[in-house]
């Protein structure tokens, strides 16, 4: 994973979104040593969001369930359950 000063990162932008979206690079931008931000393809992006969605999934299963409910099996049934 490449690292770059955020004055780099701005001289640079064009050349860091290139390197991200088509070399599919992950580039972090520092700011006094520190991390700040990150550049990552669009396809790394959905990936994570994808992960954190199936997370978010589980944790309301668990908590359905330690409430000693079923949870709904699709949005369909969660929405009459909550009379929507």
């Amino acid at each position: 994973m490449a690292k770059i000063s955020a004055a780099e990162a701005r001289k640079d932008f064009a050349e860091i979104i290139n390197r991200a979206a088509y070399g599919k690079e992950r580039i972090v931008i520092m700011r006094r040593g520190k991390k700040l931000a990150a550049v990552v393809s669009i396809e790394d992006l959905e990936g994570l969001e994808q992960l954190g969605n199936k997370v978010d999934a589980e944790e309301i299963k668990k908590a359905w369930k330690q409430q000693g409910k079923k949870p709904p099996k699709s949005w369909k049934q969660l929405k009459k359950k909550l009379g929507l």
